[in-house]
């Protein structure tokens, strides 16, 4: 992301879980301000260009987006059966959880870019969606500041779980500052544990899907916002116990499919370029 503008994925992704409110049946994500939070131009280029918003390629991402957001608010309903009153949206974009939480216990913390932020933050007044007193947002320039240091500055108290979802984030950056963050949520207390999707490694694919990678690759690169990191689904779920996770799932298409899609959610299927990994300390 540049740092005069927010991030443009950060929109598309939005789009997507509003594309679903108008065109998946039955909602695999019901969220009512998905239409509201991306503005009316926006939702009306998506009523306006169904083609570009509902063809093969539109659908398999869809699902992917809304799959990794249905997963991300199934694990923290199981958390909070834990216990857990800490909810942190890292990398949040326009995400509406913490405007529809129905959890009046759970303390929600959005952290983001400091430009992304502002630019949300005029998108909800624009849109009218109320600041709930349950949120709190924690603006994070990783160039200069930490997140340890932006969480506790805003409340956040290190001696109580956590639960975090980290969505469409990793592939943007260094394989270190994945693992930085990484190593952040292992050191929360007992029970805390996070949601996270990463990019496969082209090399582990496929002759035909690395065709279809290299195209996205190019796509992302030429909006300024180019994939940086990958991980081979071989080998990560044993370098995630090794960072110090107790508990590792990783989802790919088939599993995500079988999960959520096996009954028919629409046309939606995923197909797998991008997992999505459960893990708990």
């Amino acid at each position: 992301m540049q740092k005069d503008r927010p991030s443009f994925t950060a929109l598309r992704v939005a789009m997507g879980r509003a594309a679903h409110q108008l065109f998946d049946q039955p909602l695999l994500l019901e969220d009512p301000l998905a239409l509201r939070v991306i503005g009316p131009q926006s939702a009306q280029e998506i009523r306006t260009h169904r083609e570009r918003f509902d063809d093969r390629f539109a659908r398999h991402l869809r699902a992917f987006i809304v799959a990794r957001s249905r997963l991300a608010e199934d694990m923290l309903h199981e958390a909070l059966q834990r216990r857990v009153r800490q909810y942190v949206v890292l990398g949040a974009g326009l995400d509406t959880f913490a405007y529809r939480n129905p959890y009046p216990q759970l303390r929600v913390f959005e952290v983001d870019h400091p430009t992304t932020q502002i630019w949300k933050r005029r998108q909800l007044v624009s849109s009218d969606i109320a600041l709930p007193q349950s949120l709190t947002f924690v603006p994070v320039d990783f160039e200069t500041e930490t997140l340890a240091e932006r969480l506790r500055a805003c409340g956040f108290e290190d001696s109580e779980p956590a639960f975090f979802s980290w969505l469409g984030v990793t592939m943007y950056l260094t394989e270190d500052a994945v693992a930085a963050t990484l190593k952040f949520v292992t050191k929360r207390p007992a029970g805390s544990a996070i949601v996270f999707d990463y990019a496969v490694s082209p090399w582990t694919l496929s002759f035909v899907r690395r065709m279809v990678v290299r195209g996205i690759l190019q796509r992302v690169a030429a909006i300024g916002e180019p994939w940086k990191t990958f991980f081979d689904p071989q080998t990560f779920t044993d370098e995630l116990r090794a960072l110090g996770f107790a508990h590792v799932e990783d989802l790919g298409g088939e599993e995500l499919n079988a999960r959520y899609f096996k009954a028919g959610t629409g046309h939606l299927n995923v197909t797998g370029l991008g997992h999505i990994v459960y893990a708990r300390v």
